[in-house]
């Protein structure tokens, strides 16, 4: 039995959806479907390659490219990962998760880029604060912000990791400090100073948001979690690495889909058991398309040590540190390789250039040959030009 993915509830539940709720959806809600739909079709192109071994035909189509789909940007996560393991340096590590509280999330829903990237400035100045008073650490540390949306469930749960460094550079020196207390500080400071800057970023900048806020409960808390890692930085990495270029459900969760709902799996954590979820088909698209986010907005950012102005102090930083403990030791990445690693597309003649051809599905050998190059074409069959990269073999 073929495996399920989200597409397979677009194709049956976007017509529907679309017509019931498509004249207040936002443009990045309707991009999301539309590519999703065309991923890996003949809308997208894609290559046709021939086994010289076992005489098998198969296509290689292009992926759609949208950060929401979770069937493309498997290179694109493993080149990220890459990039930030050499970034790291060789000094304990803080994993610090913001969570906007309750009452806030139905008003951050409704305006997604001003209430997100002010979370995620509230969050990094907080730290940023508590790391300055020297009664902490009395230094300036390498931070690493990722903004998720959702929970296990795929409901609306706004939070922010941060990747901090367990310790700073002091001014532009390439001194190193490390926590007085051997914390970065306490999570009631945090709690309360992301509250105010939150508050106050959101009245100079969203004015009309601040005057219909309504009035939080005493549940109504901002919930800071902080841990040293010591069960390593690359299972951090891993674990937001996942979720850089997809959101909110893999296809390797969706169970079932039939006419009316879909069922699909999730992690309950606190009773680490899995559970099956059942959600009629336009709420799991509710649930799904809440979790894009608008174009053009950075759900990953740096800031510290790891901030793009700061690269001559952190190298220095980095060469004093491995002086004195040595380089930083991360595991090496195993997996396999997606299809579009090993080739070049030229976009103007859609010529293939590869240093290896994709192997064959049928008999799993690499002696094959490219064959065509087969256009994209729109919904009447034109041919079109605005083909997309990040294929993956599907056999003919």
């Amino acid at each position: 039995m073929a495996s399920l993915e989200v597409a397979d509830v677009f194709r049956r539940f976007a017509p529907s959806y679309l017509y019931a709720y498509g004249a207040d959806m936002p443009p990045s809600h309707r991009r999301a479907i539309e590519d999703i739909l065309a991923c890996r079709t003949e809308v997208m192109g894609g290559h046709i390659y021939h086994c010289q071994d076992c005489g098998e035909r198969f296509y290689v189509l292009h992926g759609c490219g949208n950060r929401a789909c979770p069937s493309c940007h498997y290179g694109r996560t493993m080149k990220w990962l890459d990039a930030r393991r050499d970034q790291m340096l060789p000094c304990p590590y803080y994993h610090v998760v913001f969570t906007l509280p309750e009452h806030l999330r139905a008003i951050a829903r409704g305006n997604q880029s001003g209430c997100y990237g002010i979370l995620m400035k509230a969050a990094v100045r907080a730290l940023m604060t508590a790391c300055a008073n020297p009664r902490y650490l009395g230094a300036t540390p390498a931070v690493m912000a990722v903004l998720h949306t959702w929970n296990a469930s795929m409901g609306l749960h706004p939070h922010v990791h941060l990747l901090v460094s367990g310790g700073g550079g002091n001014g532009n020196e390439p001194q190193w400090r490390t926590p007085a207390e051997g914390f970065l500080a306490p999570v009631r400071v945090l709690s309360r100073l992301v509250e105010g800057i939150f508050m106050d970023l959101l009245a100079k900048k969203r004015q009309d948001l601040k005057a219909v806020l309504p009035r939080p409960k005493k549940q109504h808390k901002w919930v800071v979690w902080a841990q040293c890692i010591d069960y390593g930085v690359e299972h951090v990495l891993d674990y937001l690495g996942r979720y850089i270029h997809r959101i909110a459900i893999a296809n390797c969760r969706i169970l079932e889909v039939n006419e009316t709902h879909v069922l699909f799996k999730h992690k309950d954590r606190k009773k680490n058991k899995w559970r099956i979820t059942r959600l009629a088909g336009h709420e799991f698209m509710r649930r799904f398309l809440q979790h894009v986010l608008p174009r053009g907005f950075h759900k990953v950012r740096y800031y510290g040590l790891w901030h793009c102005s700061k690269r001559k102090q952190l190298e220095r930083i980095r060469f004093a540190l491995e002086l004195r403990n040595g380089p930083v030791a991360l595991q090496e990445q195993t997996g396999e390789a997606d299809a579009n690693d090993s080739e070049c597309i030229d976009p103007d003649t859609g010529e293939i250039h590869t240093h290896d051809t994709p192997p064959c599905p049928r008999c799993g050998a690499c002696n094959t040959r490219h064959v065509m190059h087969i256009k994209p074409t729109n919904k009447k069959g034109a041919v079109q030009t605005n083909a997309r990269a990040s294929p993956q073999i599907q056999a003919a």
